[in-house]
């Protein structure tokens, strides 16, 4: 999070919000965020999200399109965290502030638990039903006809404002990303292939339940890509814990999780993105960049701890030699 929006969000900001949604203020527990303001509440024995999104990175038409496409997506049978109307019967409430406005928006809580590191490395059940879910949300993406449209690949913040967020001994990183969109926008582009996604699929935005199936939720980097984005968004975070000296632990997590991966995405005749294979390299290549330019925009790291800054050191290479995780496996 930006360190002067986080600044101006207010407890009476939380409390306005809440009181939209028919929540009293002291009944909300904050959780965090990366880039809202996130709350949980419960209510007759069923647990909440409240989610504050700072006007300068949503406009309410985005906002629209993001509730709408998961509501069509949990009409659809994919399990997913609901939208829950304010008391007004609102999509989201516009909470007014002196700088800024945020916007309120409320959903079920997933089902399950979190599942996290090291446990979420090594598991191919996990890694068929990640398959599943994803396979089933790019064949609804193929059918459906939004109302309100999200934003494209290319119109990211990380991608338009990394020059804002790097600083100057990086800035050949610059170079990496205008070579790689180019590389990009040659793709083919088709409905078998290219759609809205979910653009932030990783074990921080899913739950799992005991029977092994997983609620998404976080749908707020929702945009039009290539369905192998989402895939490959998956693979960069079980592959980037392993370092530079950890290549064959790496090349064993890939190979797992492509087997298994696959698995589940072809399940009931399903058939994977047209030329998903020949273009993980490039995705694997824009996650990473996009995630170190999200470090430098929201992390303070001046003082990185030996993990960071080893990490990196080795991302760095990386986008700077057009180089993946997974090329030199």
């Amino acid at each position: 999070m930006d360190p002067k929006i986080k600044a101006m969000f207010l407890d009476e900001h939380a409390a306005e919000g809440a009181a939209r949604f028919g929540v009293s203020p002291n009944e909300l527990t904050f959780i965090g965020g990366f880039q809202n303001f996130i709350y949980s509440y419960n209510r007759n024995e069923v647990k909440y999200i409240l989610r504050f999104t700072p006007s300068p990175l949503r406009t309410s038409e985005v906002l629209i399109a993001e509730i709408e496409w998961i509501r069509y997506l949990s009409e659809n049978g994919l399990p997913v965290s609901e939208p829950i109307s304010s008391v007004d019967g609102k999509l989201y409430e516009r909470i007014e502030g002196n700088v800024m406005d945020f916007y309120a928006t409320s959903f079920k809580y997933a089902p399950g638990r979190k599942i996290g590191y090291p446990e979420c490395l090594g598991n191919s059940m996990l890694y068929e039903e990640c398959g599943r879910v994803t396979g089933r949300l790019h064949e609804l993406s193929k059918l459906y006809k939004p109302i309100a449209k999200r934003h494209t690949w290319e119109c990211n913040e990380y991608l338009i404002r990394a020059k804002d967020y790097l600083p100057p001994e990086l800035q050949p990183i610059l170079l990496a990303i205008d070579q790689l969109k180019k590389q990009l926008a040659n793709l083919p582009v088709n409905t078998n292939n290219f759609g809205l996604i979910h653009g932030d699929i990783n074990v921080g935005n899913f739950t799992v339940k005991e029977t092994g199936e997983i609620t998404l939720f976080d749908f707020d980097e929702c945009q039009y890509s290539w369905y192998v984005e989402d895939i490959a968004i998956q693979l960069y975070y079980l592959l980037y814990v392993y370092g530079e000296d950890s290549k064959t632990e790496r090349k064993m997590q890939y190979e797992l999780f492509m087997q298994h991966f696959e698995l589940g995405y072809t399940e009931d005749g399903r058939q994977m993105p047209e030329g998903w294979k020949e273009q993980l390299k490039l995705f694997l290549r824009l996650r990473e960049i996009i995630v170190v330019v999200g470090m430098y925009r929201s992390w303070d790291i001046s003082q990185p701890d030996e993990w960071t800054r080893d990490f990196l050191q080795d991302s760095k290479m990386r986008i700077m030699n057009n180089i993946s995780l997974i090329d030199e496996l």
